[in-house]
């Protein structure tokens, strides 16, 4: 191919009554600008015609502007122009000089090779990009096909280099590359589990760009911004940078928050602790008071007609453990049930429930437990503070105390009281 366009140009030079070889120190100057000249045309051409033209073709298409743009693969493409031109024109220009053709010619075919390197590397890029902005590529280990691509070209074209460089055949440099293996598999040990542990990520599903992840023994926690041939990079919630090894997740426990949001529900489980001596039977006058909450109202119906067929016939009803009888703690969980399933920032068709948990030295706790039906940070963090504040705020409507450890002005009230 080569020799073909090397005949074409010398036709073509000597139709224009052009010298095409070198014999003298003069022909040799005149033939160098000529080649000089040449290669600049070439390479105006290049850029007036491939890439402004390419680049009208590409802007109709608004997902490849930018990365065409960003990698600029098509005045990387331009460049290798100028280079075969002056790479044709060597053997004319230096034909007095055989060794400085030779290594002329070897030193812009390693530029050739360089340069043809980074216009894949520029197209793998691009592929990556577009791929990336689909929301099924997300899923897809992109960043990790694409370094192992260019790790694989990198290394044929090294060996491509030094056989260029040595004037040896490729063929002769890969029959010595078995006795480097051990070799090999020691320097880019990190790139080969990292491979294998991109391609068990991504058939598994266990982590992708845009998740939430949590691994305390790393310091991980928040969201994955690349999932990269050797780490995975980890903007956590304080804006700082974790790097996790990729094979570590896989052998390593770590949590993913993704099925949290993709299922739309995100969980509130909390209790709150409550003073054993506050709990009481509703008497008459907390009866009264109860039955103005709207939301318990049913629910006190419901339950005083349960009591009275349950209790008819019962003698001594003086007492109130001779009969059944409504709690302030009960009437308390019935109302934050309904309340519950009235807020409309929660998720009805997930788990709702209020429950009572082990009672501790701390007290007796009354746990929540329910989901959100946004999962976003701040605002979940609003609606579950919302139900604390009015859980909290409405226990001494039902006779309730919250239970905590004494602080140091409770010890110095209790301190004044008994002295």
């Amino acid at each position: 191919m080569k020799n073909e366009m090397r005949h074409w140009l010398a036709q073509w030079l000597t139709s224009m009554e052009m010298p095409t070889k070198g014999d003298d120190p003069l022909t040799v100057v005149i033939l160098a600008v000529i080649a000089m000249v040449t290669a600049l045309l070439v390479y105006g051409i290049f850029m007036r015609v491939l890439v402004r033209g390419a680049r009208k073709v590409i802007e109709r298409n608004t997902a490849w502007v930018v990365p065409v743009r960003q990698y600029r693969v098509l005045e990387k493409l331009a460049q290798i122009a100028p280079v075969v031109v002056l790479d044709l024109f060597t053997p004319m220009v230096l034909s007095l000089w055989p060794v400085w053709q030779d290594l002329v010619s070897r030193g812009l075919e390693l530029v050739m090779l360089v340069m043809s390197l980074r216009v894949v590397f520029a197209v793998l890029d691009i592929v990556r990009a577009l791929i990336a902005i689909r929301p099924e590529g997300r899923r897809l280990p992109v960043q990790s096909i694409a370094q192992l691509t260019k790790l694989f070209l990198f290394i044929v074209g090294l060996i491509l280099f030094v056989g260029i460089l040595l004037d040896k055949s490729p063929l002769y440099l890969l029959s010595g590359l078995g006795v480097a293996t051990g070799l090999v598999m020691l320097v880019f040990r990190d790139t080969i589990l990292g491979f294998v542990a991109g391609i068990q990520l991504a058939a598994n599903r266990l982590v992708s760009p845009g998740d939430w992840i949590e691994m305390a023994k790393y310091g991980a926690d928040g969201e994955v911004l690349e999932v990269t041939l050797t780490t995975v990079k980890v903007q956590n919630w304080d804006k700082t940078i974790t790097m996790i090894p990729a094979y570590a997740l896989t052998t390593d426990a770590f949590r993913n928050w993704r099925g949290m949001q993709e299922s739309g529900g995100r969980r509130i489980k909390r209790s709150v602790y409550l003073d054993v001596n506050s709990v009481a039977f509703v008497d008459e006058t907390l009866m009264a008071k109860l039955k103005e909450i709207r939301l318990l109202a049913p629910y006190l119906a419901q339950k005083q007609a349960e009591l009275t067929e349950a209790n008819a016939g019962r003698e001594d009803l003086s007492m109130p453990v001779n009969g059944r009888r409504l709690t302030n703690l009960g009437c308390l969980r019935a109302y934050l049930e309904a309340y519950l399933r009235a807020n409309p920032h929660l998720t009805p068709e997930m788990t709702m429930m209020v429950r009572q948990l082990a009672p501790s030295e701390l007290g007796l706790p009354m746990e929540i437990y329910c989901f959100t039906n946004d999962t976003r940070w701040t605002v979940y963090e609003g609606i579950q503070a919302d139900i604390f504040d009015h859980l909290l705020a409405i226990l001494p409507e039902f006779g309730l105390k919250p239970m905590q450890r004494p602080t140091g002005q409770d010890l110095a009230r209790a301190g004044a009281y008994s002295s």
